[in-house]
């Protein structure tokens, strides 16, 4: 192996390559803190020492141990001398002495027979049981290859990272100080193999390294940022297996209309290596602090976590009025987990609750407006799968009466898959119940049974036929049904009965040819379904309330959502599906119509697409371009007067460092007796655009277009920002660095509308953000 050239040496031969160009950049976050930079000492590291490329040479197999307790030493060099007289013995030549799993390589090694002392010279390159180098022009060495003194030395972990220090000693209980050290996440080349300075590094009067437990522990620590700004870091500890280690994190930064400045930081508590606790303090300058903790456990059975923040706030009413209430406590719990019991049963649980409707936007921890606490047990086999769950909501909207959001439990759904050995075709099963309960609303319990057929053929001439019977009996119990305020979800109180038959034919006609230089398959399709007369409206609608026709539930069997409604009557379906090809394009298109063959008067709302005899025009296209563009565009036409009643339009342009997202949705369908089925219109923003290696600009915006002409309750005037959101961040290899501009445009309680600062700090391979 040749010697590596002097770091020197190599930098300048880099240098006069025409593409090396050495540059210095400075971050937003050290321009802020330059002020805080702390005067230090010059230091001798070489953080950015080149590491040779070649393989180590491996010595032969060592001679086997005459005592249990040894492990021999194997070696190879290419010339071994002894001196009688000192009782040196001396191999020169690409020495590589090898121990179990632990090797070194060096120039030079001498072994002291007499004092037993070994010390490897020149290029020492030590390799550990981890995969950890350490590189190094002189270093003493124990009979079982540790390491003792060293000079000038340079670690290369296996996780990443590079730790560099002036001297270094082994003492008794094993571990090694290290002297004038240095340590950073970042590489130290370029593209072009030239060598950096890195985004930081962190430096430190003395180091200790923990072989045995895979620590490195700093004392008087300094992270230093593009060589301008140094701060403190007190007690930094980072872990040379990559994995986690206990301390404090880096603090966010955030000011907000509501709550002032905020300044946090969290504690970091490896409890084993299959637990943890994190604890965070939050501190304001207007209102009270608050506190919040995390615990994650990973178990043989699966992993759960919790989640908590508690303070004492007074709160302002969601109606936003003047009045706020006493102070009292305040806080949010968030648990979630899934258990895999055995190969067939699991169980996945979530529990979201909140002390009122307005702590998650105030302390901007979520913007749900909605909090769902589950929980499900399931068994999944080939052919069967069970369900057992329960469902519990938390409303945070204003206006909505908790008392009226149901409570789920028990959710209980089985299905069963067979073989049909007479006719072919797959056989189905499934037994559904369902028990709904308000403690100021309507309570519903329901159950069925549905069996349904299903024969897939293919014909000579390649139409996919598919045959499908279906079979279901249901019974409902309800009660307090005029606590309901929509009429058509009441139904009538007390037990009910409903019984289901369906049938469809389905065939579709795939045509496969080329064309603009590329393949495309071109596919009608028809369908026909016939279900008798059902009587809807006796029976209480919970499940299948937000109907709207699209092109996802065309052929569906029923197009309402749910159980609780069932599309009746006799319709023919028709549509087309074409698909183009070529290199870098792919397009894909869908329409299609329903027509029903019978005059009975529909019970789907008008502007719903589906009310008439002949529905509304829907349909669906995409179009992609490589990674570099997507749009997919979701309509519907009105079939008399060709208006758009539903326009989606999504595009996103660029590559991951610079793009655009852009959305838009257009709800013109005219329902005023349906609160779920409102017009609506909205346009969603978002980008990022990156310049000059690692900077980027990004923003997005939510912008609601609904007028009071089309929801006269939603209070728009055509041009209403819900937010926007703009920033700028520095990302290079090691380092992200962002400020962030937020505006909310709607106060809700005391979560107060206004402008919110928000400054990310994270160093990478390091173990915290």
């Amino acid at each position: 192996m040749p010697p590596a050239q002097p770091h020197s040496l190599q930098a300048h031969n880099c240098l006069l390559r025409p593409r090396c160009l050495r540059s210095l950049s400075l971050s937003a976050l050290a321009a802020s803190l330059v002020a805080l930079a702390i005067p230090g000492s010059a230091w001798a590291q070489d953080l950015t020492r080149p590491l040779p490329d070649q393989p180590m040479s491996v010595p032969p197999a060592p001679p086997p141990a005459t005592n249990a307790n040894e492990v021999p030493v194997a070696f190879a060099a290419d010339k071994v001398e002894y001196a009688q007289n000192s009782q040196d013995v001396t191999a020169t030549g690409n020495v590589v002495l090898r121990r179990d799993d632990q090797s070194v390589r060096a120039d030079t090694v001498t072994w002291n027979q007499q004092s037993g002392q070994i010390v490897a010279t020149g290029n020492v390159r030590l390799v550990d049981e981890n995969g950890n180098q350490l590189f190094t022009d002189r270093v003493e060495l124990t009979d079982e290859l540790k390491t003792g003194a060293m000079e000038n030395l340079l670690i290369a972990l296996r996780q990443g990272g590079r730790l560099a220090a002036v001297q270094g000693r082994r003492i008794e209980n094993g571990k090694v100080i290290l002297n004038k050290a240095a340590y950073t996440g970042c590489a130290v080349e370029d593209n072009d193999g030239c060598p950096k300075t890195p985004s930081w590094r962190v430096t430190a009067n003395q180091v200790v390294y923990d072989e045995a437990a895979e620590r490195i522990t700093f004392k008087n620590a300094r992270l230093e940022l593009f060589d301008l700004v140094k701060l403190p870091l007190p007690g930094l500890r980072i872990s040379t297996s990559g994995g986690s280690v206990g301390g404090f994190l880096v603090p966010d930064f955030r000011v907000s209309p509501s709550n002032g400045i905020e300044v946090s930081d969290s504690y970091y508590w490896q409890i084993a290596k299959n637990r943890d606790l994190t604890g965070t303090l939050y501190a304001y300058s207007k209102v009270a602090p608050m506190v919040s903790g995390q615990y994650r456990a990973l178990t043989s059975k699966g992993a759960y976590q919790i989640t908590g923040y508690a303070t004492s706030s007074s709160r302002i009413p969601i109606s936003g009025g003047t009045g706020a209430s006493d102070r009292s406590f305040r806080g949010y719990v968030f648990a979630n987990g899934r258990f895999q019991l055995d190969p067939n049963w699991s169980v996945t649980t979530s529990i979201r609750r909140a002390s009122d409707r307005t702590f998650l936007r105030r302390y901007d921890i979520s913007r749900d407006d909605r909090l769902r606490s589950m929980v499900d047990v399931e068994r999944i086999d080939p052919n069967s799968y069970l369900s057992i769950s329960g469902w519990a909501t938390q409303t945070l909207r204003r206006g909505v009466d908790q008392g009226q959001v149901p409570l789920a439990l028990p959710l209980l759904d089985y299905r069963r898959r067979f073989d049909d050995p007479v006719l072919g075709g797959k056989f189905e099963t499934q037994v559904n119940t369902l028990a709904i309960s308000r403690s100021d609303g309507q309570d519903t319990q329901r159950a069925f049974a549905k069996a349904q057929w299903s024969l897939r053929k293919l014909t000579g001439m390649g139409q996919e036929v598919t045959l499908t019977g279906l079979a279901r009996g249901d019974v409902y119990h309800s009660s307090d049904n005029d606590l309901t305020l929509t009429d058509l979800y009441r139904g009538q109180a007390g037990w009910k009965t409903r019984g289901i038959a369906t049938a469809a034919v389905d065939v579709r006609w795939p045509l496969v040819g080329s064309v603009f230089g590329g393949t495309q398959v071109l596919t009608p399709r028809v369908q026909l379904v016939a279900t008798p007369k059902t009587a809807n409206l006796s029976i209480p609608n919970e499940d299948a309330r937000a109907i709207d026709l699209e092109d996802s539930n065309l052929f569906a069997l029923n197009r309402f959502p749910g159980y609780d409604r069932i599309e009746d009557g006799v319709r023919f379906t028709y549509g087309v599906d074409w698909q183009f090809e070529r290199p870098r394009w792919r397009v894909k298109a869908n329409v299609g119509q329903s027509v029903r063959l019978s005059n009975r008067e529909s019970i789907l709302p008008d502007g719903t697409g589906l009310s008439n005899k002949t529905s509304d025009i829907v349909g669906r296209t995409e179009v992609r371009y490589r990674d570099w563009i997507t749009v997919t565009h979701r309509y519907r036409v009105d079939k008399d007067s060709f208006a758009v009643r539903r326009n989606e339009i999504d595009a996103t342009v660029g590559n991951s460092r610079t793009y655009a997202e852009i959305g838009y949705t257009k709800l013109n369908r005219d329902i005023d007796e349906v609160e779920d089925l409102r017009d609506r219109e909205e346009l969603r923003f978002a980008g990022r655009a990156a310049f000059l290696n690692y900077w980027s600009l990004f923003g997005s915006a939510v912008v609601n277009l609904t007028d009071r002409s089309e929801d006269p309750t939603y209070g728009s005037d055509g041009f209403q920002p819900l937010r926007t959101r703009i920033g700028a961040a520095y990302e290079d290899d090691c380092l992200q660095v962002s400020l962030t501009w937020r505006r909310d445009y709607q106060a809700t309680g005391d979560a107060r509308k206004g402008n919110s600062f928000q400054l990310g700090f994270a160093l990478k391979n390091i173990g915290f953000k």
